[in-house]
Protein backbone atom coordinates (compact mmCIF):
# COMPACT_ATOMS: atom_id res chain seq x y z
CA UNK A 1 0.00 0.00 0.00
CA UNK A 2 1.44 3.57 -1.12
CA UNK A 3 2.11 6.25 1.71
CA UNK A 4 -0.59 8.92 1.48
CA UNK A 5 2.90 11.36 0.19
CA UNK A 6 2.97 9.23 -2.75
CA UNK A 7 -0.05 9.37 -3.21
CA UNK A 8 -0.94 13.01 -3.45
CA UNK A 9 2.54 12.63 -5.68
CA UNK A 10 1.05 9.78 -7.91
CA UNK A 11 -2.03 12.01 -8.42
CA UNK A 12 -0.94 15.52 -9.28
CA UNK A 13 1.21 13.66 -12.22
CA UNK A 14 -1.78 11.83 -13.33
CA UNK A 15 -4.63 14.19 -12.90
CA UNK A 16 -5.06 17.47 -15.10
CA UNK A 17 -5.66 20.25 -12.19
CA UNK A 18 -8.22 21.21 -11.58
CA UNK A 19 -9.83 17.87 -11.69
CA UNK A 20 -13.59 17.62 -12.19
CA UNK A 21 -15.22 14.06 -11.39
CA UNK A 22 -17.46 12.09 -13.45
CA UNK A 23 -18.73 9.35 -11.07
CA UNK A 24 -15.65 10.16 -8.89
CA UNK A 25 -13.12 9.36 -11.11
CA UNK A 26 -11.13 12.93 -12.40
CA UNK A 27 -10.17 14.02 -15.62
CA UNK A 28 -6.61 12.39 -16.96
CA UNK A 29 -4.40 14.11 -18.65
CA UNK A 30 -4.46 13.08 -22.47
CA UNK A 31 -0.67 11.91 -21.62
CA UNK A 32 -2.00 9.71 -18.92
CA UNK A 33 -4.65 8.31 -21.36
CA UNK A 34 -1.74 8.02 -24.03
CA UNK A 35 0.33 5.58 -21.47
CA UNK A 36 -2.47 3.60 -20.93
CA UNK A 37 -3.39 3.08 -24.43
CA UNK A 38 -0.73 2.65 -26.91
CA UNK A 39 0.50 -0.64 -25.33
CA UNK A 40 -2.33 -1.63 -27.68
CA UNK A 41 -0.29 -1.49 -30.52
CA UNK A 42 1.99 -3.90 -29.92
CA UNK A 43 -0.58 -6.21 -28.62
CA UNK A 44 -2.47 -5.90 -31.69
CA UNK A 45 0.59 -7.26 -33.65
CA UNK A 46 0.58 -10.78 -32.13
CA UNK A 47 -3.10 -10.74 -32.79
CA UNK A 48 -3.44 -9.34 -36.37
CA UNK A 49 -0.17 -11.44 -37.34
CA UNK A 50 -2.34 -14.24 -35.69
CA UNK A 51 -5.62 -13.56 -37.52
CA UNK A 52 -4.25 -12.10 -41.40
CA UNK A 53 -1.52 -15.17 -41.24
CA UNK A 54 -3.28 -18.37 -39.31
CA UNK A 55 -5.26 -19.32 -42.15
CA UNK A 56 -2.54 -18.86 -44.85
CA UNK A 57 0.19 -21.03 -41.87
CA UNK A 58 -1.96 -23.71 -41.93
CA UNK A 59 -2.79 -24.48 -45.71
CA UNK A 60 0.58 -24.28 -46.29
CA UNK A 61 1.75 -27.03 -43.74
CA UNK A 62 -1.06 -29.11 -45.03
CA UNK A 63 -3.96 -28.39 -43.35
CA UNK A 64 -7.60 -29.38 -45.05
CA UNK A 65 -9.67 -26.01 -46.45
CA UNK A 66 -12.46 -28.13 -44.73
CA UNK A 67 -11.10 -28.74 -41.16
CA UNK A 68 -9.46 -24.82 -41.18
CA UNK A 69 -12.31 -24.08 -38.41
CA UNK A 70 -11.10 -26.73 -35.81
CA UNK A 71 -8.05 -24.61 -35.94
CA UNK A 72 -9.64 -21.23 -35.13
CA UNK A 73 -11.12 -22.59 -32.42
CA UNK A 74 -8.63 -22.96 -30.29
CA UNK A 75 -7.83 -19.17 -29.89
CA UNK A 76 -11.57 -17.85 -28.67
CA UNK A 77 -11.62 -21.02 -26.65
CA UNK A 78 -8.42 -19.98 -24.79
CA UNK A 79 -10.12 -16.53 -24.49
CA UNK A 80 -12.52 -17.59 -22.68
CA UNK A 81 -10.82 -19.57 -20.05
CA UNK A 82 -7.97 -16.78 -19.45
CA UNK A 83 -9.43 -13.30 -19.61
CA UNK A 84 -12.06 -14.18 -16.95
CA UNK A 85 -9.38 -15.60 -14.47
CA UNK A 86 -7.29 -13.00 -14.84
CA UNK A 87 -9.89 -10.32 -14.63
CA UNK A 88 -10.89 -12.23 -11.40
CA UNK A 89 -7.45 -12.86 -9.74
CA UNK A 90 -6.23 -9.04 -10.19
CA UNK A 91 -9.06 -7.34 -9.01
CA UNK A 92 -7.66 -9.33 -5.71
CA UNK A 93 -4.07 -8.23 -6.81
CA UNK A 94 -2.61 -5.33 -5.52
CA UNK A 95 1.57 -5.30 -5.59
CA UNK A 96 4.57 -2.82 -5.57
CA UNK A 97 4.01 -3.16 -9.64
CA UNK A 98 0.20 -2.50 -9.54
CA UNK A 99 -2.98 -4.16 -10.18
CA UNK A 100 -3.02 -5.37 -13.66
CA UNK A 101 0.23 -4.60 -14.36
CA UNK A 102 2.02 -7.99 -12.85
CA UNK A 103 0.24 -9.95 -15.32
CA UNK A 104 1.40 -7.97 -18.31
CA UNK A 105 4.51 -8.38 -17.24
CA UNK A 106 4.35 -12.29 -17.42
CA UNK A 107 2.49 -12.59 -20.66
CA UNK A 108 4.27 -10.46 -22.69
CA UNK A 109 8.17 -12.58 -22.90
CA UNK A 110 5.73 -15.61 -22.98
CA UNK A 111 3.94 -14.68 -25.84
CA UNK A 112 7.24 -13.09 -28.11
CA UNK A 113 8.56 -16.23 -27.68
CA UNK A 114 5.33 -18.28 -28.76
CA UNK A 115 5.24 -15.59 -31.69
CA UNK A 116 8.44 -16.49 -32.35
CA UNK A 117 7.91 -20.78 -32.79
CA UNK A 118 4.75 -20.28 -34.38
CA UNK A 119 5.64 -19.46 -37.75
CA UNK A 120 8.46 -22.44 -37.55
CA UNK A 121 5.24 -24.94 -37.59
CA UNK A 122 6.71 -26.70 -40.67
CA UNK A 123 10.28 -26.45 -40.29
CA UNK A 124 11.42 -28.82 -37.43
CA UNK A 125 10.97 -31.79 -39.93
CA UNK A 126 7.56 -33.06 -39.34
CA UNK A 127 6.57 -33.65 -42.64
CA UNK A 128 3.73 -31.78 -45.34
CA UNK A 129 0.17 -32.25 -43.90
CA UNK A 130 1.55 -34.71 -40.92
CA UNK A 131 -0.11 -35.24 -37.55
CA UNK A 132 2.74 -33.96 -35.75
CA UNK A 133 3.18 -30.58 -37.79
CA UNK A 134 -0.98 -29.68 -37.76
CA UNK A 135 -0.56 -30.82 -33.46
CA UNK A 136 2.74 -28.81 -32.86
CA UNK A 137 0.94 -25.71 -34.68
CA UNK A 138 -2.29 -26.03 -33.06
CA UNK A 139 -0.62 -26.48 -29.79
CA UNK A 140 1.44 -22.99 -31.00
CA UNK A 141 -1.58 -20.89 -31.90
CA UNK A 142 -3.21 -21.80 -28.36
CA UNK A 143 -0.62 -21.14 -26.34
CA UNK A 144 0.08 -17.94 -28.02
CA UNK A 145 -3.56 -17.15 -27.70
CA UNK A 146 -3.39 -17.58 -23.69
CA UNK A 147 -0.42 -15.60 -23.56
CA UNK A 148 -1.70 -12.76 -25.53
CA UNK A 149 -4.73 -12.49 -24.13
CA UNK A 150 -2.75 -12.66 -20.59
CA UNK A 151 -1.50 -9.39 -22.53
CA UNK A 152 -4.19 -8.14 -23.82
CA UNK A 153 -6.25 -7.95 -20.79
CA UNK A 154 -4.56 -5.03 -18.55
CA UNK A 155 -4.79 -2.76 -20.96
CA UNK A 156 -9.08 -2.69 -20.62
CA UNK A 157 -8.93 -3.23 -17.28
CA UNK A 158 -6.90 -0.35 -16.64
CA UNK A 159 -9.20 2.09 -18.77
CA UNK A 160 -12.23 0.82 -16.19
CA UNK A 161 -10.19 1.09 -12.95
CA UNK A 162 -8.52 4.92 -14.02
CA UNK A 163 -11.08 6.67 -16.59
CA UNK A 164 -14.42 8.45 -16.10
CA UNK A 165 -17.09 8.27 -18.64
CA UNK A 166 -16.42 11.85 -19.97
CA UNK A 167 -13.24 10.41 -21.14
CA UNK A 168 -13.87 7.19 -21.63
CA UNK A 169 -14.80 6.65 -25.64
CA UNK A 170 -11.79 8.73 -25.98
CA UNK A 171 -9.89 6.32 -24.13
CA UNK A 172 -11.59 3.24 -25.53
CA UNK A 173 -11.56 5.01 -29.29
CA UNK A 174 -7.54 5.42 -29.19
CA UNK A 175 -7.12 1.86 -27.42
CA UNK A 176 -8.57 0.46 -30.30
CA UNK A 177 -7.10 3.13 -32.79
CA UNK A 178 -3.38 2.22 -31.72
CA UNK A 179 -4.28 -1.28 -31.99
CA UNK A 180 -5.29 -0.79 -35.60
CA UNK A 181 -1.70 0.98 -35.72
CA UNK A 182 -0.22 -2.27 -34.42
CA UNK A 183 -2.08 -4.30 -37.48
CA UNK A 184 -1.11 -1.85 -39.88
CA UNK A 185 2.94 -2.59 -39.40
CA UNK A 186 2.22 -6.36 -38.26
CA UNK A 187 0.20 -6.76 -41.75
CA UNK A 188 2.10 -4.84 -44.04
CA UNK A 189 5.49 -6.50 -43.03
CA UNK A 190 4.85 -9.44 -45.10
CA UNK A 191 4.51 -7.57 -48.19
CA UNK A 192 7.11 -4.90 -47.72
CA UNK A 193 9.77 -7.62 -46.60
CA UNK A 194 8.88 -9.38 -50.01
CA UNK A 195 9.51 -6.24 -51.59
CA UNK A 196 12.98 -5.92 -50.06
CA UNK A 197 14.00 -9.26 -51.72
CA UNK A 198 13.19 -11.73 -48.48
CA UNK A 199 11.80 -14.89 -49.57
CA UNK A 200 7.61 -15.22 -50.02
CA UNK A 201 7.44 -18.68 -51.29
CA UNK A 202 9.08 -21.71 -49.20
CA UNK A 203 9.72 -25.70 -49.87
CA UNK A 204 6.31 -27.56 -49.85
CA UNK A 205 4.93 -27.65 -45.70
CA UNK A 206 7.53 -24.51 -44.51
CA UNK A 207 6.16 -21.27 -43.97
CA UNK A 208 7.97 -18.29 -46.66
CA UNK A 209 10.91 -16.32 -44.64
CA UNK A 210 8.24 -13.09 -45.42
CA UNK A 211 5.91 -14.68 -43.14
CA UNK A 212 8.57 -15.69 -40.07
CA UNK A 213 10.41 -12.58 -39.99
CA UNK A 214 7.32 -10.55 -39.70
CA UNK A 215 6.40 -12.82 -36.27
CA UNK A 216 9.92 -12.40 -35.11
CA UNK A 217 9.57 -8.29 -35.67
CA UNK A 218 6.19 -8.52 -34.12
CA UNK A 219 7.63 -10.42 -31.10
CA UNK A 220 10.45 -7.78 -30.53
CA UNK A 221 7.72 -4.65 -30.57
CA UNK A 222 5.03 -6.65 -28.36
CA UNK A 223 7.88 -6.04 -25.82
CA UNK A 224 9.28 -3.01 -26.07
CA UNK A 225 5.77 -1.22 -26.03
CA UNK A 226 4.74 -3.57 -22.89
CA UNK A 227 7.48 -1.88 -21.24
CA UNK A 228 6.28 1.38 -21.77
CA UNK A 229 3.30 0.86 -20.84
CA UNK A 230 4.85 -0.89 -17.88
CA UNK A 231 7.23 2.33 -16.78
CA UNK A 232 4.93 4.84 -17.57
CA UNK A 233 0.91 3.63 -16.36
CA UNK A 234 0.87 4.34 -12.44
CA UNK A 235 -2.53 2.79 -11.21
CA UNK A 236 -4.73 3.86 -8.23
CA UNK A 237 -3.60 2.25 -5.19
CA UNK A 238 -6.32 0.56 -2.80
CA UNK A 239 -7.40 3.91 -1.14
CA UNK A 240 -7.50 5.91 -3.98
CA UNK A 241 -9.29 3.62 -6.07
CA UNK A 242 -12.02 2.98 -3.27
CA UNK A 243 -12.55 6.98 -2.71
CA UNK A 244 -13.04 7.60 -6.73
CA UNK A 245 -15.26 4.46 -6.88
CA UNK A 246 -17.16 4.71 -3.59
CA UNK A 247 -16.78 1.66 -2.65
CA UNK A 248 -14.76 0.03 0.44
CA UNK A 249 -11.14 -0.12 0.62
CA UNK A 250 -11.00 -3.69 1.03
CA UNK A 251 -13.59 -4.66 -1.39
CA UNK A 252 -10.42 -6.00 -3.42
CA UNK A 253 -10.27 -8.54 -0.66
CA UNK A 254 -13.88 -9.96 -1.86
CA UNK A 255 -13.74 -12.77 -3.68
CA UNK A 256 -16.81 -14.19 -5.19
CA UNK A 257 -17.23 -16.69 -7.69
CA UNK A 258 -17.21 -16.06 -11.25
CA UNK A 259 -20.46 -18.11 -11.55
CA UNK A 260 -22.25 -15.46 -9.15
CA UNK A 261 -21.18 -12.67 -10.59
CA UNK A 262 -22.85 -13.79 -13.94
CA UNK A 263 -25.71 -14.58 -12.22
CA UNK A 264 -25.96 -10.70 -11.13
CA UNK A 265 -24.23 -9.15 -14.27
CA UNK A 266 -26.09 -6.27 -15.22
CA UNK A 267 -28.23 -6.01 -18.14
CA UNK A 268 -26.18 -4.65 -21.15
CA UNK A 269 -23.81 -7.62 -20.52
CA UNK A 270 -26.49 -9.81 -22.12
CA UNK A 271 -27.86 -7.17 -24.90
CA UNK A 272 -24.36 -6.39 -25.67
CA UNK A 273 -22.90 -9.76 -25.61
CA UNK A 274 -25.95 -10.56 -28.09
CA UNK A 275 -25.50 -8.30 -30.59
CA UNK A 276 -21.79 -9.45 -30.50
CA UNK A 277 -22.82 -13.14 -31.36
CA UNK A 278 -23.13 -12.10 -34.97
CA UNK A 279 -20.74 -9.38 -35.09
CA UNK A 280 -17.99 -11.57 -34.15
CA UNK A 281 -18.92 -14.50 -35.96
CA UNK A 282 -18.91 -12.55 -39.04
CA UNK A 283 -14.85 -11.42 -38.52
CA UNK A 284 -14.09 -15.16 -37.84
CA UNK A 285 -14.80 -15.90 -40.95
CA UNK A 286 -13.25 -12.91 -42.46
CA UNK A 287 -9.86 -14.27 -40.62
CA UNK A 288 -10.08 -17.67 -41.47
CA UNK A 289 -11.07 -17.76 -45.27
CA UNK A 290 -9.92 -14.01 -46.40
CA UNK A 291 -7.12 -14.87 -47.94
CA UNK A 292 -8.57 -17.81 -49.56
CA UNK A 293 -11.54 -15.58 -50.87
CA UNK A 294 -9.00 -13.39 -52.66
CA UNK A 295 -6.97 -15.95 -53.89
CA UNK A 296 -10.11 -17.07 -55.41
CA UNK A 297 -11.57 -14.18 -56.85
CA UNK A 298 -8.12 -12.86 -57.77
CA UNK A 299 -5.66 -15.45 -58.40
CA UNK A 300 -8.11 -17.72 -59.78
CA UNK A 301 -6.52 -20.51 -57.27
CA UNK A 302 -7.28 -22.51 -54.33
CA UNK A 303 -3.54 -23.76 -54.28
CA UNK A 304 -1.55 -23.27 -50.64
CA UNK A 305 1.42 -24.33 -52.61
CA UNK A 306 1.02 -21.81 -55.69
CA UNK A 307 2.69 -18.37 -55.76
CA UNK A 308 -0.37 -17.06 -56.72
CA UNK A 309 -2.24 -18.27 -53.54
CA UNK A 310 0.99 -16.71 -51.25
CA UNK A 311 0.92 -13.52 -53.05
CA UNK A 312 -2.94 -13.18 -52.00
CA UNK A 313 -1.82 -14.01 -48.19
CA UNK A 314 0.49 -10.77 -49.05
CA UNK A 315 -2.54 -9.10 -50.37
CA UNK A 316 -4.74 -10.04 -47.48
CA UNK A 317 -2.17 -8.69 -45.53
CA UNK A 318 -2.30 -5.24 -46.96
CA UNK A 319 -5.91 -5.16 -46.78
CA UNK A 320 -6.09 -5.67 -43.44
CA UNK A 321 -3.87 -2.98 -43.24
CA UNK A 322 -5.87 -0.84 -45.53
CA UNK A 323 -9.01 -1.79 -42.88
CA UNK A 324 -6.51 -0.88 -39.82
CA UNK A 325 -5.44 2.99 -41.43
CA UNK A 326 -9.47 3.14 -41.94
CA UNK A 327 -10.11 2.24 -38.69
CA UNK A 328 -7.75 4.81 -36.84
CA UNK A 329 -8.58 7.34 -39.21
CA UNK A 330 -12.32 6.49 -37.50
CA UNK A 331 -11.47 6.62 -34.66
CA UNK A 332 -9.59 9.38 -34.06
CA UNK A 333 -11.92 11.68 -36.44
CA UNK A 334 -15.31 10.66 -35.14
CA UNK A 335 -15.48 7.85 -32.29
CA UNK A 336 -12.98 9.76 -29.95
CA UNK A 337 -15.78 13.43 -30.27
CA UNK A 338 -18.47 10.59 -29.64
CA UNK A 339 -20.72 11.28 -26.74
CA UNK A 340 -22.64 8.69 -24.27
CA UNK A 341 -25.64 9.63 -25.50
CA UNK A 342 -24.56 8.69 -29.38
CA UNK A 343 -23.14 5.31 -28.57
CA UNK A 344 -25.92 2.49 -29.50
CA UNK A 345 -26.23 5.13 -32.94
CA UNK A 346 -23.14 4.40 -33.74
CA UNK A 347 -23.12 0.85 -33.25
CA UNK A 348 -25.36 0.22 -35.36
CA UNK A 349 -24.13 2.30 -38.08
CA UNK A 350 -20.84 0.50 -37.52
CA UNK A 351 -22.38 -2.64 -37.87
CA UNK A 352 -23.99 -2.21 -41.27
CA UNK A 353 -20.75 -0.61 -42.89
CA UNK A 354 -19.34 -3.52 -42.31
CA UNK A 355 -21.94 -6.08 -43.61
CA UNK A 356 -21.56 -4.03 -46.98
CA UNK A 357 -18.37 -4.29 -46.78
CA UNK A 358 -18.33 -8.18 -46.33
CA UNK A 359 -20.58 -8.43 -48.90
CA UNK A 360 -19.61 -6.17 -51.32
CA UNK A 361 -15.64 -8.62 -51.29
CA UNK A 362 -17.70 -11.64 -53.37
CA UNK A 363 -18.55 -9.47 -56.22
CA UNK A 364 -14.90 -8.00 -56.60
CA UNK A 365 -12.39 -9.96 -58.87
CA UNK A 366 -9.49 -6.90 -58.98
CA UNK A 367 -6.94 -6.01 -56.63
CA UNK A 368 -7.14 -2.83 -56.32
CA UNK A 369 -11.07 -2.31 -55.78
CA UNK A 370 -11.05 -4.72 -52.33
CA UNK A 371 -9.27 -1.40 -50.86
CA UNK A 372 -13.21 0.19 -50.23
CA UNK A 373 -14.96 -2.49 -48.54
CA UNK A 374 -12.29 -3.47 -46.41
CA UNK A 375 -12.41 0.25 -45.61
CA UNK A 376 -15.59 0.28 -44.76
CA UNK A 377 -15.31 -3.03 -43.22
CA UNK A 378 -11.85 -1.48 -41.04
CA UNK A 379 -13.83 1.72 -39.65
CA UNK A 380 -16.72 -1.53 -38.75
CA UNK A 381 -14.28 -3.27 -36.60
CA UNK A 382 -12.70 -0.11 -34.73
CA UNK A 383 -16.81 1.28 -34.10
CA UNK A 384 -17.79 -2.55 -32.93
CA UNK A 385 -14.94 -2.77 -30.47
CA UNK A 386 -15.37 1.12 -29.21
CA UNK A 387 -18.95 1.09 -28.50
CA UNK A 388 -19.56 -2.61 -27.15
CA UNK A 389 -17.14 -1.82 -24.36
CA UNK A 390 -18.39 1.64 -23.45
CA UNK A 391 -21.93 0.67 -23.20
CA UNK A 392 -20.97 -2.21 -21.06
CA UNK A 393 -18.58 -0.66 -18.49
CA UNK A 394 -20.70 2.06 -18.13
CA UNK A 395 -23.22 0.21 -16.22
CA UNK A 396 -20.32 -1.07 -13.97
CA UNK A 397 -19.17 0.85 -10.47
CA UNK A 398 -15.77 -0.30 -9.78
CA UNK A 399 -16.44 -3.05 -7.96
CA UNK A 400 -15.33 -6.65 -9.66
CA UNK A 401 -14.37 -4.38 -13.23
CA UNK A 402 -11.53 -6.54 -13.79
CA UNK A 403 -13.69 -10.07 -13.16
CA UNK A 404 -16.75 -8.30 -15.76
CA UNK A 405 -14.63 -7.39 -18.59
CA UNK A 406 -12.90 -10.58 -18.64
CA UNK A 407 -16.40 -12.56 -18.74
CA UNK A 408 -17.20 -9.89 -20.94
CA UNK A 409 -14.78 -11.28 -23.29
CA UNK A 410 -17.06 -14.41 -23.29
CA UNK A 411 -19.18 -12.79 -25.66
CA UNK A 412 -16.41 -12.25 -28.22
CA UNK A 413 -14.98 -15.38 -27.73
CA UNK A 414 -18.02 -18.00 -27.86
CA UNK A 415 -19.55 -16.58 -31.25
CA UNK A 416 -16.03 -17.67 -33.13
CA UNK A 417 -16.36 -21.01 -31.72
CA UNK A 418 -19.82 -21.14 -32.68
CA UNK A 419 -18.80 -19.62 -36.01
CA UNK A 420 -16.13 -22.43 -36.55
CA UNK A 421 -18.07 -25.50 -35.48
CA UNK A 422 -20.36 -24.03 -38.08
CA UNK A 423 -17.79 -24.15 -40.82
CA UNK A 424 -17.98 -27.46 -41.14
CA UNK A 425 -21.38 -27.66 -42.46
CA UNK A 426 -21.12 -24.37 -43.88
CA UNK A 427 -18.39 -24.58 -45.72
CA UNK A 428 -19.54 -27.71 -47.95
CA UNK A 429 -22.90 -26.59 -47.87
CA UNK A 430 -22.07 -23.51 -50.69
CA UNK A 431 -19.92 -25.48 -52.26
CA UNK A 432 -16.42 -25.34 -50.24
CA UNK A 433 -16.58 -21.36 -51.89
CA UNK A 434 -14.72 -19.35 -49.34
CA UNK A 435 -15.74 -15.56 -51.23
CA UNK A 436 -19.78 -17.47 -50.50
CA UNK A 437 -18.22 -17.68 -46.41
CA UNK A 438 -17.70 -14.01 -46.27
CA UNK A 439 -21.18 -13.27 -47.90
CA UNK A 440 -22.52 -15.53 -44.78
CA UNK A 441 -20.41 -12.81 -42.64
CA UNK A 442 -21.67 -9.74 -43.96
CA UNK A 443 -25.97 -11.27 -43.74
CA UNK A 444 -24.50 -11.76 -39.40
CA UNK A 445 -23.56 -8.35 -39.67
CA UNK A 446 -26.40 -7.00 -41.00
CA UNK A 447 -28.38 -8.62 -38.26
CA UNK A 448 -26.70 -7.63 -35.64
CA UNK A 449 -27.09 -4.15 -36.57
CA UNK A 450 -30.85 -5.23 -36.29
CA UNK A 451 -29.85 -6.33 -32.35
CA UNK A 452 -28.43 -3.26 -31.26
CA UNK A 453 -32.01 -2.38 -30.68
CA UNK A 454 -32.12 -4.67 -27.93
CA UNK A 455 -29.67 -2.42 -25.68
CA UNK A 456 -30.97 0.01 -23.00
CA UNK A 457 -27.92 1.31 -22.20
CA UNK A 458 -27.49 2.91 -18.53
CA UNK A 459 -26.30 6.63 -19.59
CA UNK A 460 -27.99 7.45 -22.89
CA UNK A 461 -30.51 8.90 -23.56
CA UNK A 462 -33.47 6.34 -24.78
CA UNK A 463 -35.19 8.78 -26.45
CA UNK A 464 -32.24 9.23 -28.98
CA UNK A 465 -31.48 5.96 -29.54
CA UNK A 466 -34.27 3.93 -30.68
Amino acid sequence: MIAKEQIGKQLTAEVEQPAPKTKGLPMLKLSTIFAMTFGFFGVNMAFSLQSSQMGRIFQTIGADPTKLGFFFILPPLAGMVVQPLIGKYSDMTWNRFGRRMPYLMIGAPIAAIVMILLPNAGSFGFGYASLAALMFGAITILFMDLSSNVCMQPFKMIIGDMVNEDQKDKAWSWQQSFSNLGGVLATVFPFLLTWFGVSNVAPKGEVPMSVKMAFYIGAAVLLATSVYTIWSVHEYDPITYARYHGISEDQHKKQASLWSLVKKAPRSFWEVSAVQLFDWFAFQYLWTYGTGAIAQNVWNTSNPASAGYQAAGNWFGIMTTVESLAAVIWGFAVLSRTKPTQRKLWFRIGLIMGGVGFIWIFFIHSQMMLILPFALIGMSYLTMQTESLSLFTESLNGENEGAYLGLFNCGICLPQIIASVASFALFPLIGKSMPGMIVIAGIMMFIGAFMVGIIHPALSDKSTNK
